[in-house]
């Protein structure tokens, strides 16, 4: 079956999706990872606690914004039972999933708004305003940057939860447009799509739990955005609510000169600025086959040379739709997860003289076979000349088929006593060797310093012209204070990064976790834009308070851990 049609259950409250879906960790993996890193997994077991045992403080909602409230959804569609609030206490990030398993929260929303109409949702944020609440927007609480986490307001907290507004409003097959309600599940909007020939083509790990609107709200980039594109490529025009007033951007015409593309001021605005309704999407037409290539590379800078080449010789139209390259750690990790196949790979690769192989997986999407086996054939003679050595095509295809599995993996780890987190950023071609080696070194420096040696992995998923980004996956042995371990640990990479020159985030956005390093990246005009543009939209600070825009009002910083940080100077 297709997984990007595959239909699974919202999240549970303490992880990913539906456990039924998840795999146990194999004996193998488990002995693997006990001995890389020291870890006790094969006998460690920390479920998560009980729901009704989380306590949570009473609401903050008066009997006046309560009414409002009402007013504005139905009684039937403003929550405030214990359960309710704590599913939109965060999102799916280590400290988020660390804090809930443990049922020890430092936020949980006062009340949950259920909008089904745009008219609504203008009604709930008008109603938060009058009573001086905050609004934290909220489509499928995937957030890894605590997105959603309104630690310290003193305020009332009301979690706008957008998924019953949802739907295909209109689908224009003559223009290749499609709009739909911002709290449509990715998923669903695919479907609705592949039913009249069209794909969205937008597959990041988080598809099956995501919102389309959490997607442009946050500069969303997927799987397959060598190909498709990111998802502020695609977006055509929002329609929203901001404290102030309502807005349409974009739709009027493919393209304008008329002023500053004000389209983009709410993409990626991460409800800082308002809250989005509608969104406009540009679709192709869906493909009909997709071809298939493994292959390994000596080393991550060949491999990286190699897809460098294959974005700037063959063009956006010839390119791989998805490009893959793990470096030659995330590469060992991955084959002995496989067991027997992996070394049976491994000492495969090791005849051809690859002792430490970087995996390389890429596909392409088109509507014949023809045209797909024309491209592939013209991306082979790249790879070989870089040194690539060709591995079965089912290789990639496995890894087709369990694209979206990584997040169960993530909990049962975290189950075993593994500290498992994840972080990303991109740069030019000509810094992405050292990139590569200066984050992942201040990762590795920070989980040795602190006394749990671990492995730090990393992959190359997005491609552009002039760069690429770099994902990072590390994993310890989980230490007596995890929060503070991963706190130490994400400072640590952080800083590599900005050092480095890379951005602070690719596709993960900036939410809490990355606001005090955008300054450093915008600099201090881009700061004051960005003010400026929240005391003009938002000036009660309404709308997702602490994310996305640098404090300049103190040198405190919020961060997923509860705790403050000095910002640097």
């Amino acid at each position: 079956m297709d997984v990007t049609l595959q239909q699974v259950q919202r999240s549970v409250w303490w992880g990913w999706g539906d456990p039924a879906n998840a795999a146990p960790l194999p004996v193998h993996a488990r002995r693997m990872l006990d001995e890389r890193l020291g870890a006790r997994s094969s006998t460690t077991n920390h479920p998560p606690v009980q729901l009704d045992s989380i306590e949570v403080p009473e609401s903050r909602v008066g009997d006046r914004l309560r009414s409002a409230l009402i007013d504005a959804v139905g009684a039937e569609h403003l929550l405030d039972s214990a359960a309710d609030r704590i599913l939109r206490a965060g999102g799916k990030s280590y400290p988020d999933l660390v804090r809930v398993r443990t049922g020890h929260l430092p936020y949980v929303p006062d009340a949950v708004a259920l909008p089904s109409t745009h008219r609504e949702v203008a009604d709930v944020v008008a109603a938060c305003v009058a009573h001086d609440a905050a609004v934290v927007p909220f489509g499928g609480g995937t957030s890894v940057v605590a997105g959603l986490t309104a630690t310290g307001e003193q305020r009332a907290v009301v979690s706008l939860d957008l998924r019953r507004l949802a739907g295909l409003i209109r689908l224009d097959e003559h223009d290749h447009t499609a709009t739909f309600h911002a709290g449509t599940m990715a998923i669903d909007a695919e479907t609705a799509l592949r039913a009249r020939g069209f794909t969205l083509g937008h597959f990041p790990q988080s598809y099956q739990q995501a919102s389309l609107g959490g997607f442009v709200a946050t500069r969303s980039a997927g799987q397959s955005s060598s190909g498709y594109g990111r998802i502020d490529d695609m977006v055509d025009g929002v329609r929203g609510v901001t404290p102030t007033g309502e807005f349409e951007f974009g739709s009027r015409s493919p393209a304008s000169a008329a002023g500053p593309r004000l389209l983009d001021v709410m993409v990626g605005s991460e409800g800082a600025l308002g809250v989005l309704t509608e969104v406009t999407l540009r679709v192709v037409e869906a493909p009909q086959v997709t071809r298939h290539t493994a292959v390994a590379f000596p080393d991550f800078d060949s491999a990286a040379t190699a897809l460098r080449e294959l974005v700037q010789q063959l063009g956006h139209d010839q390119q791989p739709d998805v490009t893959r390259v793990s470096d030659a750690v995330e590469t060992e990790v991955s084959l002995g997860l496989a067991g027997r196949s992996g070394k049976a790979l491994q000492r495969y690769l090791a005849v051809r003289g690859l002792e430490a192989p970087c995996l390389t997986i890429l596909l392409w999407h088109d509507a014949t076979d023809e045209r797909a086996k024309h491209r592939q054939r013209r991306a082979q003679q790249i790879l070989k000349r870089n040194g690539a050595v060709t591995l079965p095509a089912k290789i990639a295809r496995g890894w087709e088929h369990g694209r979206f599995s990584a997040p169960y993996l993530r909990d049962e780890l975290i189950t075993r006593g593994v500290f498992v987190e994840t972080l990303e950023t991109a740069t030019h071609w000509s810094n992405i060797a050292a990139v590569h080696r200066r984050v992942g070194g201040a990762i590795a420096d920070a989980l040795d310093a602190g006394g749990t040696p671990g492995v730090v992995q990393c992959h190359i998923s997005h491609v552009y012209p002039s760069g690429a980004s770099l994902y990072f996956t590390y994993l310890a042995a989980e230490a007596d204070d995890a929060l503070d371990q991963w706190q130490t640990v994400k400072t640590a990479a952080s800083e590599a990064i900005v050092a480095a020159g890379a951005t602070i985030t690719h596709h993960h956005a900036v939410g809490r976790d990355h606001r005090r390093y955008l300054a450093d990246e915008i600099g201090e005009i881009g700061v004051r834009m960005l003010r400026a543009l929240k005391n003009e939209l938002d000036p009660g600070d309404t709308m997702n308070p602490c994310v996305l825009i640098p404090d300049t009002t103190s040198q405190k910083v919020p961060t997923s851990t509860g705790a403050t940080t000095e910002a640097p100077s």
